[in-house]
């Protein structure tokens, strides 16, 4: 059993997430640190993704990195909106084939059998295809009370996917392309499994973190629980127990500063956020402007080993302003921290090559 300080664990965690002073210098290898990367539309400041990659990497980093190793070096697969690396792609695969585990879907399937049949031939006449230019065959539709409501070609692409018959092969601006499997994926890719990929992914995931619960309730898109990967653990002031990565303890530190995504992997499970670092933060663009505490896109900042604020910002590329609303400051700046701070903003005014900073 180790006993760790907070401090301890919340380096371990930065350490993880390849936020320290180490910077990396290459998109797939952060990604496959990382182990992945949410894709999400909100572009307030940047696409989540973007983001994420930034706070690694830096201006080093643009964009068009990310779409040349999805779509022409395929070092890098989408699916479920989440990017991660081709080498865990087995990983991912496994148990595909035997997707849905609950009758509803598995049901809706069945019944709209040709309808799958219709999409894998005209995907392997026609090559990669968008929803929008393939037809619409169910027998059953599908029902639901939210906005996946009717929308039958995209619901039957996104089963196909979870199953391993077709695989995103790019992307028109936002739009998905989709292509039958085989020619996306490698022809090698080693499928282990369930029960071995889940213990290889619940020690990737832990890597990852650096420390994180044996058990947790379930999170949209990617478990934030790690089961018996590591080793055991308390920390000070926290109950219970945690699992640490072993190869992560006893290794120096060295912190820096860095804006984060709402959806970065460091602050994404809040309850962790709370526990390890004192952190309270909500993602708010759901929320009615006049109930906003931090912002509709609010972004958390790490300095050190703490995370001491959220930046209010948006991108106006009309304007090409970076508008900071409000900077947050959940313990009292220093001037070396505001002076930090600010350089953080300069360069993703820069990155996002937007000519000035506008303070609210």
């Amino acid at each position: 059993m180790h006993r760790l300080t907070k401090a301890q664990a919340r380096r371990i965690a930065v350490r993880a997430q390849l936020l320290d002073a180490a910077r990396p210098t290459d998109l797939l290898a952060v990604v496959q640190r990382l182990t992945l990367l949410q894709i999400d539309p909100t572009a307030a400041v940047a696409p989540s993704a973007d983001l994420v990659a930034w706070s690694r990497l830096g201006s080093t980093y643009q964009p068009a990195h990310l779409q040349q190793a999805l779509e022409r070096d395929r070092t890098l697969f989408e699916r479920d909106a989440l990017v991660r690396p081709i080498s865990d792609l087995g990983l991912h695969l496994a148990g595909a084939a035997d997707w849905p585990n609950y009758e509803r879907t598995r049901a809706w399937l069945r019944d709209n059998d040709r309808f799958r049949r219709d999409i894998l031939e005209l995907l392997g006449s026609s090559g990669p295809m968008t929803s929008r230019d393939i037809p619409d065959t169910c027998v059953v539709s599908w029902t639901s009370t939210g906005w996946t409501n009717n929308r039958n070609v995209t619901q039957m692409l996104e089963s196909l996917m979870m199953r391993g018959e077709i695989a995103i092969s790019g992307r028109v601006g936002r739009e998905r392309v989709w292509d039958l499997a085989k020619r996306v994926y490698p022809a090698d890719v080693v499928v282990p499994s369930v029960d071995e990929a889940d213990r290889a992914k619940n020690e990737r995931r832990l890597a990852s973190l650096g420390i994180a619960r044996q058990k947790r309730p379930a999170m949209p898109l990617e478990p934030v629980d790690v089961g018996e990967a590591g080793e055991s653990a308390v920390v000070e002031g926290t109950k219970g127990e945690w699992r640490v990565d072993p190869t992560a303890l006893g290794e120096d530190f060295e912190g820096r500063t860095a804006l984060l995504s709402p959806f970065d992997r460091l602050v994404y499970d809040r309850v962790r956020a709370q526990e390890l670092f004192d952190f309270e933060y909500t993602l708010e663009m759901y929320k009615p402007a006049a109930k906003r505490r931090w912002g509709y896109f609010a972004l958390p900042i790490l300095h050190g080993d703490r995370l001491v604020g959220k930046v209010d910002a948006i991108a106006d590329r009309k304007a090409s302003v970076l508008r900071v609303n409000a900077i947050h400051e959940d313990v009292k700046f220093t001037r070396a921290l505001t002076k930090s701070v600010n350089a953080e903003l300069e360069d993703l005014a820069a990155w996002l090559a937007l000519d000035a900073i506008e303070r609210g």
